[in-house]
């Protein structure tokens, strides 16, 4: 696939911010950069896929399905480091809360990083402000496990 500069820019700079918060000791770097086995990068973007299906349905219930009991979900806001929500219960009520107030919100994927059980996905949010369109553009770190979001980490521009 052709890829701009810019994409490959931004490619690399995924790349790093998933070396720099990884939990690999840093003399482990080099290793952590070696191809995942193929079947565990297909089945983090499968859970990932499924998870951002259920969101921009709004269906909470499937949304909590598809988190481990110790999820942690850190927010965007309030600024400037957003608010960090810990287990399964707290994370879906804050969905439904969420879900409740952004009816008409939608999560679209411009890109998808994956390594492992790690992924990196660039989105932009879309909803109607004051009756007008609206979007912010931003990134969630997710990580996986078991066939399970264990961590949404949310960050956005501006």
């Amino acid at each position: 696939m052709f890829r701009t500069f810019a994409q490959v820019r931004v490619s690399i700079a995924c790349a790093a911010v998933l070396a720099s918060i990884s939990r690999v000791p840093p003399e482990a770097h080099a290793m952590a950069f070696e191809a995942p086995p193929q079947n565990a990068n297909v089945n983090t973007s499968a859970v990932i896929e499924q998870f951002n299906r259920a969101f921009n349905r709004h269906d909470a219930d499937a949304v909590a399905s598809l988190l481990t009991d110790d999820t942690v979900f850190e927010d965007t806001s309030p600024a400037p480091d957003g608010r960090r929500i810990e287990g399964k219960a707290a994370v879906s009520e804050f969905w439904r809360a969420w879900f409740t107030r952004n009816p008409d919100a939608q999560f679209e994927t411009e890109e998808m990083i994956v390594s492992g059980n790690r992924a990196l996905v660039r989105w932009v949010y879309r909803k109607l402000r004051n009756g007008q369109p609206w979007h912010l553009r931003g990134i969630d770190v997710f990580t996986v496990r078991d066939g399970k979001v264990a961590a949404k980490l949310a960050y956005v521009k501006g």
